[in-house]
């Protein structure tokens, strides 16, 4: 196999098509296998590695329906290095682009981040870049990283966005401290400095302007 090798790992056949189709059109990126969701993202990873065919790349979308989600399966990825097994970089692409989903798939070990509306150039340029190990993300997601960064308001914690995320998803106090395996104790003070950081006062507030700042997912 010449180029880079890609495993492609999105739920939608027909998104899968047409990134396959246009990886096909680069010339020198090829498709080794496809996988609908996490697992199965893992199950390819091993059955190529019994087979010698290497991956210098899993193209990773977030959301995959009821399977492994794509943090999920890249947290999962990254761990087989310390295994001795095949860890490709992963290369998330996807359509969303808010703190949350960032700082959730960086914590999980991603190599890069990019939209699924890029140029196709730039999604090349970003598989090749994941494929020699630098990093590689859309224009928004670095500005809003930067962004962060720069915010002269106090940032939401990475802990922070996860647990405005649950409260948005209908999640009460006890239920984020199982999810997240802490203390309601510790979700309480989490709250406290959430409803400073965001200047509100309740939780469906703090929700409602984390939405509008993109900070988690509107909706």
């Amino acid at each position: 196999m010449t180029g880079i090798s890609v495993l492609l790992v999105d739920d939608h056949p027909v998104v899968r098509a047409g990134l396959r189709a246009m990886l096909a059109d680069f010339g020198d990126v090829e498709v080794a296998a496809e996988a609908a969701e996490g697992e199965g993202a893992l199950r390819e990873l091993d059955r190529l590695e019994t087979l010698g065919v290497r991956v210098d790349v899993v193209l990773m979308d977030l959301q995959m329906g009821a399977g492994l989600d794509g943090v999920s399966a890249t947290r999962r990825i990254r761990e087989r290095a310390a295994a001795g097994r095949t860890a490709p970089p992963v290369l998330v692409l996807t359509t969303y682009d808010t703190d949350a989903d960032i700082l959730a798939a960086v914590e999980a070990g991603a190599a890069g981040y990019m939209l699924k509306d890029a140029d196709p150039e730039r999604i090349r340029e970003a598989v090749f870049a994941a494929a020699s190990g630098r990093t590689a993300l859309a224009p928004e997601v670095a500005a809003r990283l930067m962004g962060r960064i720069r915010e002269p308001r106090p940032a939401l914690s990475a802990r922070e966005v996860e647990i405005v995320q649950l409260l948005a998803s209908g999640m009460a106090n006890r239920a984020i401290a199982r999810e997240l395996f802490i203390s309601e104790a510790t979700v309480k003070t989490h709250l406290v400095h959430i409803y400073r950081k965001l200047g509100v006062d309740n939780r469906t507030a703090a929700i409602a302007e984390a939405a509008r700042r993109r900070i988690i997912r509107a909706g």
